[in-house]
């Protein structure tokens, strides 16, 4: 017997994702799947499911599900008042779930045991935003299938883990195979200002608003493939860092990449929010 979740009010913006399309690029298809895939993983351990399992990213609150049956859930990622935070609780049949704001962090993300189990699309649920794949956001009125739980409900009441920071966020990133297109002083000056975090920004990347840096080279570069986390330089000479969404290949220069690790943590970021990069080793 499926059971059902129903979509009252989808929020700002809230997708399906998973762990994404493996494999593809070749394809001209995009990984895409959860921008922070930490709290994309930690939820789906939480209610016992497999960790690449399909959970819901909602971006900036204002979900509000009710449960058709019986469920288990948890929210990890952007803290949202008045709903428990790292913890599985249990939605009765009827019972309504409703996403505030969140206190700090972008995207919240909520799992259901045994997984939003809407049709994969080439071996993912995931929403790429960029190429279309994948169901289209929520809307108001739809109703989302729970699969069938697969492995036992873990004994955790609670997951313990700090919240997105608001305010200045310093990430570690590695030079670019486009590094030696940059003047001898970009490196310092990407590596040594604040950057704000731009509206624009989305699942495809954090549009970045700052210092241009100076090219050396203006010739025109031949497409190349693109990975989450590259540091793209457009003709603005402000980075873009490209997040699950981002293109398959680009013709800008990548100047570098940020450290995957720190990924995750720039998926969190607020418009408006300050972004450091520092070359720097990460401590021991």
């Amino acid at each position: 017997m499926t059971r059902w979740l129903e979509v009252l009010e989808p929020g700002p913006l809230t997708t399906v994702q998973d762990a994404g399309r493996t494999g593809q690029g070749s394809l001209g298809i995009g990984r895409s799947g959860a921008c922070d895939r930490a709290a994309h993983r930690l939820a789906n351990r939480l209610v016992g499911n497999p960790e690449d399992a399909a959970t819901l990213e909602v971006t900036f609150g204002g979900l509000v599900l009710r449960a058709v049956d019986d469920v288990w859930v948890t929210l990890t990622g952007a803290r949202c008042p008045g709903t428990d935070h790292g913890a599985p609780v249990r939605l009765h049949a009827g019972e309504t779930l409703r996403l505030a704001t969140p206190v700090s962090g972008l995207r919240s993300y909520l799992a259901v045991r045994g997984g939003v189990a809407v049709e994969p699309v080439l071996g993912s649920r995931s929403t790429d935003l960029l190429s279309g794949l994948g169901p289209p956001p929520l809307r108001a009125g739809d109703r989302l299938p729970v699969g069938e739980p697969v492995e036992p409900l873990p004994g955790v009441d609670l997951a313990p883990v700090p919240d997105p920071p608001a305010g200045t966020v310093t990430v570690r990133v590695l030079p670019g195979p486009r590094r030696d297109w940059f003047a001898d002083d970009a490196w310092q000056l990407l590596t040594g200002q604040d950057y704000r975090v731009s509206s624009e920004s989305n699942r495809v990347g954090v549009r970045l608003e700052g210092e241009p840096l100076e090219r050396l080279r203006t010739g025109e570069l031949s497409s190349e493939g693109m990975v989450r986390g590259a540091l793209q330089i457009p003709p603005s000479g402000v980075p873009v860092l490209f997040l699950a969404d981002h293109p398959v290949t680009g013709g800008y220069p990548v100047v570098g990449y940020v450290a995957d690790p720190d990924v995750d943590r720039c998926a969190q970021l607020r418009p408006g929010q300050t972004l450091r990069f520092t070359d720097r080793p990460a401590a021991s």
